[in-house]
């Protein structure tokens, strides 16, 4: 699979798969941060996920793909580094604010951070149809933030608190995007990268949302919790693998603002699931952020 996904680089079929992965990553990623904001406490749901995709990931990293090439270990680390970053960041920003608060802010702040990077890094140019469409997007995403922060949240007193953690947790979106497109592109066997990724960003949050179970007073019951867990693993497998696979085969500029059309998918789960109103404002803002998506498929 790995030689059949490499001879897509650079190809309008790779464009193609590209442009599906990215897609498919923005539905399954706003349904892992509904998952991790829904019911149990958001650093035991993290634990949980983390733990179970680590596990799953561990033997094939193992024993079915080839093993790293030396100078992929230091990307690694810094792989380990920033995912940690970003964890403890959006945990911290889900503890204090609504779902469909916080997510517009993280993902609208992600996508302008990464089209950046990936010029600074990669070289990528957006055109000027391109730049529109992120204009239009991060104009759909912020209204809705802004909205929500009005006439939604009933947390004010962590109001602000939740904001800046949020907007932190969107630099560390751009920066792992960014960083991980970047490692994903070092290796030979992409799918050597993907399983190496579960299985050591599956080392760090378990420990601390085990340390934090047994100080509960009423903790949650592990079987639920650990159902969770895995569920969680394998969307989160699904849409960070396809994220990492579309920035491969494609621009990482680009694969980052599609992704980011999880916020239409955020609200309509924070609406049908987490009982969250939506009006008509929403919904034409929601329209701006796919229209944003659209326009930049469109002018590249």
């Amino acid at each position: 699979m790995s030689d059949w996904l490499i001879s897509l680089e650079g190809t309008e079929a790779g464009h193609q798969l590209a442009l599906l992965l990215a897609i498919a990553a923005a539905i399954l990623h706003a349904v892992f941060g509904a998952l991790q904001k829904g019911r149990h406490d958001p650093w035991l749901t993290r634990g949980a996920i983390d733990a179970s995709y680590g596990l799953m990931a561990m033997p094939i990293a193992l024993f079915v793909v080839p093993w790293p090439e030396p100078h992929m270990w230091p990307i690694f680390l810094g792989v380990f580094v920033i995912h940690v970053g970003y964890k403890i960041m959006q945990s911290l920003s889900y503890t204090m604010g609504a779902f469909t608060v916080v997510y517009p802010v993280v993902r609208g702040t992600g996508p302008l951070f990464t089209v950046i990077g990936a010029y600074l890094i990669f070289g990528e140019t957006f055109s000027g149809v391109q730049w529109l469409g992120v204009g239009v997007l991060l104009a759909g995403i912020f209204g809705l933030a802004v909205y929500n922060v009005i006439f939604l949240t009933s947390e004010r007193e962590t109001l602000d608190r939740a904001l800046f953690f949020a907007f932190i947790t969107g630099g560390f979106v751009a920066l792992y995007t960014t960083y991980d497109a970047y490692g994903i592109r070092a290796t030979a066997d992409p799918l050597t990268f993907l399983a190496w990724f579960f299985f050591i960003d599956g080392l760090a949050i378990p420990p601390y949302a085990l340390w934090r179970y047994r100080r509960m007073s009423h903790p949650p019951q592990v079987g639920p919790l650990m159902l969770r867990g895995v569920i969680g693993a394998f969307i989160g497998i699904a849409s960070f693998g396809a994220i990492m696979l579309a920035t491969r085969l494609d621009k990482v500029g680009e694969a980052a603002v599609l992704r980011e059309t999880s916020t239409v998918f955020a609200a309509l789960i924070g609406w049908i699931f987490l009982k969250e109103t939506v009006g008509p404002r929403r919904i034409a803002l929601m329209g701006l952020i796919a229209l944003g998506a659209v326009i930049v498929e469109l002018g590249g």
